[in-house]
């Protein structure tokens, strides 16, 4: 139906003649609309009037409270009006007076704000990597970064939740104080994780920044955003601020592709059932009394009976050479996948047949699937089966597991107590381990705990299992994984005094049967979860062995030897270095030769100078650097220079700060400037930089930087 909206009209002459709500003067404040339903909507389009009619009625209610307030400004209202106060005493600076240092203040009140609604809600939501809980981590990320724009630190930013729930939101929302602790606790620990690596991150965006300045490049690719977020917690709109900031994209679609990858890849490495098993309705019509007991801790050969065979779809008396299937036994030496350890492989041996077993896993029941393949003959419900696990295959995962709780104490003792395990993997050929830590490990802390590891393997500690109740587990001091429900009973493995855990996996008698114990990796897996990869035994030899092949091939291409290559890649950076050096200054030069008499392209625009330049062949560096001489040169104004180089656009815009003042702003030309020759980029009011990949569109783009600084200085 019909709508009609609801105006403040400002005590303020008319800007024109067709002055008007549709006018965006700031004369006419839209408050709110009426919608009068009157129809409804058919899928094919017709409409039909309603038996009963009404009005929707929408009102912007923090807009109300600013015409109430009597001001436009939504921060200057009650609801804002203490946090703002608070950050100018804070500061020292006054909202209003700066763009940007007022963008940062109204970000971090309107932020913290959110935060302690959703954090306070009765749903208790807590900062996480997915859903809403990511949508309040990067609320506050955001916010913890403006608030180091402004040299604010974490006990201003918990001040400000304080300020809405003692003062502003005090009555309205009681349930705020009620949950005042957890929601300043849980704010408090998010800004803690992410300051650090903050600060880290911000030197390394820098780094990123600065180099591809250098390569005269305005995009920052896929990989690198995923990079800082994967390593530094930056959400991806974060990363798109600064980058905005500093006059260059982000690839989003590059981002989703490097996430994808990373996703796909947790998917494999969760992949720990057989395609098999995928169907467990198959074995709803098993006797419920067909048990599996596992015996593998003492022993790896069991003679049983053969009770079910499945081939992936239904319950079958026998399988053929060739065919793909699951059995089942009463008592088995396989250890199933379950608790991070890859299930055992193996054979199943009958009068006629040998069946392959791929992998072990846990089916409904309390059962022990063997998953594989017939390799010869035939096997059949009722055989009997001698069934043998893989003894190299189940010494080198016990080696992988038994090394994964020494590294866990490891990490403990080099990273602090308060490192908890997040999850782990353990196969033949390696182990993951997944812990809590807000930041990168350092190359220092990594060594250490390896070294630590290494050494508790040559100390030969025995390793010793017990079962014992939950309750005497506990008084022990045996370490839980958080969230696993145990039973009554549990396992608890000790490692010389040195590790203790609850587990009830497989693992080496001794320590010294490891052998070695080789980091291979350290990422990040979410924000506050690190992943460690590692090998040992033999796998350590053959992964330095691999090292050494791939350092002789190196020192080959290099024509030198391994011993000196080193010294000899640091000669080559030098000489790159200075190499690059006389480029950029013979770019500079031929920069400048190409301008020739510039000062006469300088235009008048309502009182702010204006210089256009389109000189050939000068990257993004030399571009930056021609502003800012010819800015010196024209002592007040607005320079805009575009070059076409290598089949590209580089555009630079930069503003005196007396153009600033008279409403100039650099990073809104460029942004309009750099659609014309097929591009995009932004940046502050002083300087901004945008790339374009249509040289016939220089004209218009000029045009264009002349047409929006007129507007901003009219």
């Amino acid at each position: 139906g019909p709508d009609s909206e609801m105006f403040y009209i400002a005590d303020v002459p008319d800007c024109g003649p067709d002055c008007g709500p549709g006018c965006d003067c700031g004369k006419y404040t839209e408050l709110g609309n009426d919608v009068f339903m009157q129809y409804e909507k058919h899928k094919d389009g017709h409409l039909t009037p309603l038996a009963q009619k009404n009005v929707d009625t929408g009102w912007g209610l923090e807009r109300i409270l600013a015409f109430l307030n009597g001001t436009k400004d939504v921060y200057r209202t009650d609801l804002f009006a203490p946090v703002i106060a608070y950050i100018e005493k804070s500061t020292g600076l006054k909202y209003g007076e700066d763009e940007e240092k007022t963008r940062s203040m109204r970000i971090m009140a309107d932020h913290i704000r959110t935060s302690v609604m959703l954090i306070g809600d009765a749903a208790r939501l807590t900062p996480s990597n997915a859903g809403a809980g990511y949508v309040l981590r990067r609320l506050i990320r955001r916010a913890v970064r403006h608030a180091r724009l402004l040299e604010l630190t974490k006990e201003n930013l918990v001040d400000i939740a304080a300020i809405y729930i003692q003062n502003i939101y005090e009555e309205s929302y009681p349930m705020l104080k009620k949950n005042r602790l957890f929601i300043l606790k849980e704010l408090r620990n998010e800004i803690i994780r992410f300051e650090s690596a903050l600060e880290n991150g911000m030197k390394e965006m820098e780094k990123i920044i600065s180099r591809k300045q250098s390569d005269g490049e305005t995009v920052i690719d896929g990989k690198t955003a995923f990079y800082l977020y994967d390593t530094f917690g930056f959400p991806l709109e974060l990363t798109l601020e600064i980058a905005q900031e500093k006059g260059f994209t982000v690839d989003e679609d590059g981002f989703g592709k490097a996430m994808e990858e990373q996703k796909k890849k947790a998917r494999a490495n969760q992949n720990f059932a057989a395609d098999l098993t995928n169907d467990l309705s198959v074995y709803d019509d098993l006797d419920r009394e067909i048990k599996s007991e596992f015996t593998g801790y003492d022993s790896l050969v069991e003679k049983g009976t053969i009770l079910a065979i499945s081939d992936g779809s239904a319950l079958v008396d026998s399988l053929g050479l060739g065919k793909e299937g699951t059995v089942i036994t009463a008592r088995t030496p396989f250890y199933a996948t379950m608790g991070g350890q890859k299930g055992d492989t193996g054979r199943i041996v009958t009068g006629d047949g040998e069946f392959e077993v791929i992998e072990a896993v846990k089916l409904p029941g309390d059962r022990i699937g063997h998953v594989g393949i017939v390799r010869s003959g035939e096997i059949r419900v009722s055989d009997e089966a001698s069934f043998e696990v893989d003894k190299d295959n189940r010494k080198s995962t016990c080696m992988n597991h038994s090394a994964t709780h020494l590294l866990q104490k490891a990490l403990r003792t080099v990273l602090g107590e308060s490192v908890e395990q997040q999850g782990s993997y353990q196969d033949s050929q390696r182990t993951r381990f997944d812990f809590s830590y807000g930041q990168a490990m350092t190359a220092k802390q990594l060594h250490e705990a390896e070294e630590i590891v290494n050494r508790k393997i040559s100390e030969a500690m025995s390793v010793d299992t017990q079962v014992m109740s939950i309750e005497e587990a506990k008084k022990t001091g045996a370490m839980a994984l958080f969230g696993e429900k145990y039973g009554e009973e549990v396992r608890v493995v000790n490692m010389g005094d040195w590790s203790i855990e609850l587990c009830g996996g497989t693992h080496v008698k001794n320590t010294a049967e490891i052998k070695y114990f080789k980091i291979l990796s350290e990422s990040g897996v979410a924000a506050g979860v690190r992943r460690i990869e590692a090998v040992t035994g033999d796998n350590v030899i053959e992964y330095y062995r691999d090292v050494e092949e791939t350092l002789n091939e190196a020192a080959k291409a290099a024509k030198t030897t391994p011993q000196e290559l080193m010294s000899h890649i640091e000669k080559m950076q030098r000489e790159l270095k200075e190499l690059k050096s006389e480029n950029e200054s013979l770019k500079s030069k031929a920069a400048k030769e190409a301008l020739g008499n510039v000062m006469d392209n300088v235009k008048d625009i309502n009182g702010v100078k204006l210089l256009t330049a389109t000189p050939a062949g000068v990257d993004m560096n030399g571009l930056r650097e021609l502003s800012d001489e010819l800015k010196v040169k024209l002592g007040e104004g607005v320079v805009v220079l575009l070059s076409e180089t290598d089949g590209k656009v580089n555009v630079v815009v930069a503003a005196t700060d007396g153009a600033v003042k008279k409403g100039a702003h650099a990073g809104n030309i460029i942004r309009e400037a750099a659609g014309c020759v097929g591009g995009g980029g932004g940046g502050r009011p002083n300087m901004a930089q945008a790339g374009g990949k249509d040289a016939s569109g220089i004209p218009a783009a000029l045009a264009k930087a002349e047409e929006v600084l007129s507007a901003q200085v009219s």
